[in-house]
């Protein structure tokens, strides 16, 4: 199968790609060794002071919205409160579940009655207006976190179990109770949190996963694009672009979610001016709404990535700017994400009687 040649500054050989990526990389590495560890996709991560949301992460309608709502109290954070709405409900404000949870932070109807409050001015409270719930959701989670404050363990993921399963629930569990959807429920939370918030430290990573991530991209070039293929030999090896990144990383033993926008959340949010090789280059039709991301790609240097665009086209190298459509922000994948797909929280009726108690 003929590959379409790469930019000169780009034409690697499977030989020589450690080479090249190790030059691309010397300069962060140098900077590493005097600031922080290696981050992202490396084994270990810096901490960093999770308070204010990343940019472009939250839709912008519900922004302030949720910086409000994470005063309610101390326990609490913008970028817990966003992870935890993507959680429930994708920031969809007419969510419905199976049980009947209603609205972006998926209150039940028993639960509602106890919390709801009319925010947004018009007099109404109302579950699917994002301006009533979010607000509500965080009163709801400040109260759990007071009456589980006496229950060992993580007072966030206790607080995050208890809007999940009820607060009796872990009060008789002594902790996050052995629930399946609960405990996975907190720790996706508790992962997706990172994603969310605004690094206030300089991330540096220089990882073999990322090399590995690009060879196995690279060796495709040429592959012609299958919409919805993930590589499987009954699609001949043909990828859509998430189909491509997944299993690019999957080839270095990292898991990412199947399509691109929760892709999205599955690491690090890096400025423009810290990308660097490996990283997921993302692309919205509305850079100010992350749910209409439709594209992603592999970031390998010298502002080109390689992808699989579109039906018609190959997997091949595209320059990052002027692609349509518009570029948003990049990922540095977490060595290990969350469980996919999100959105299955519920806010139960259990929780709420026994927080008003």
């Amino acid at each position: 199968m003929l590959r379409p040649a790469p930019p000169p500054m780009l034409r690697l050989t499977n030989k020589w790609i450690w080479v090249a990526i190790a030059a691309l990389l010397a300069p962060f590495v140098i900077v590493a060794g005097v600031t922080v560890l290696a981050l992202g996709i490396t084994d270990s991560e810096t901490v960093q002071v999770q308070e204010s949301l990343e940019p472009g992460t939250v839709p912008t309608a519900y922004v302030a919205l949720i910086e409000k709502a994470a005063t309610t109290c101390s326990i609490l954070s913008a970028p817990l409160l966003a992870a935890q709405f993507y959680q429930e409900s994708g920031f969809d404000p007419n969510a419905v579940s199976d049980t009947g949870a209603e609205g972006i932070a998926q209150f039940e109807p028993y639960t509602w009655t106890t919390w709801a409050s009319p925010n947004d001015g018009d007099g109404k409270e109302n579950p699917f207006n994002p301006a009533d719930e979010i607000p509500a959701a965080a009163r709801f989670d400040c109260a759990l976190a007071s009456q589980l404050s006496k229950v060992p363990g993580d007072a966030v993921g206790n607080m995050l179990a208890g809007y999940n399963a009820g607060a009796g629930a872990v009060i008789s569990a002594n902790g996050i109770p052995h629930i399946s959807q609960t405990e996975n429920y907190v720790k996706n939370i508790e992962a997706l949190e990172k994603s969310f918030a605004k690094p206030t430290t300089t991330t540096i990573s220089a990882s073999s996963v990322a090399v590995q991530a690009i060879k196995f991209a690279y060796e495709r070039l040429g592959t012609p694009y299958l919409y919805g293929g993930t590589g499987t030999a009954a699609e001949n090896g043909e990828f859509d672009c998430s189909g491509l990144t997944q299993a690019a990383y999957a080839s270095a033993g990292v898991t990412l979610p199947r399509v691109a926008a929760e892709q999205w959340y599955a690491g690090v949010h890096i400025p423009r001016s810290q990308l660097e090789p490996g990283d997921l280059v993302f692309f919205a039709t509305n850079v100010n709404d992350p749910s209409t991301i439709e594209h992603v790609g592999i970031y390998v240097g010298g502002g080109a990535m390689i992808d699989s665009p579109h039906t018609g086209s190959v997997i091949r190298f595209d320059a990052i700017d002027g692609f349509n459509p518009t570029y948003i922000g990049a990922v540095r994948p977490y060595s290990t994400v969350p469980s996919w797909p999100v959105a299955t929280g519920v806010a139960s009726a259990t929780a709420s009687a026994t927080a008003s108690k």
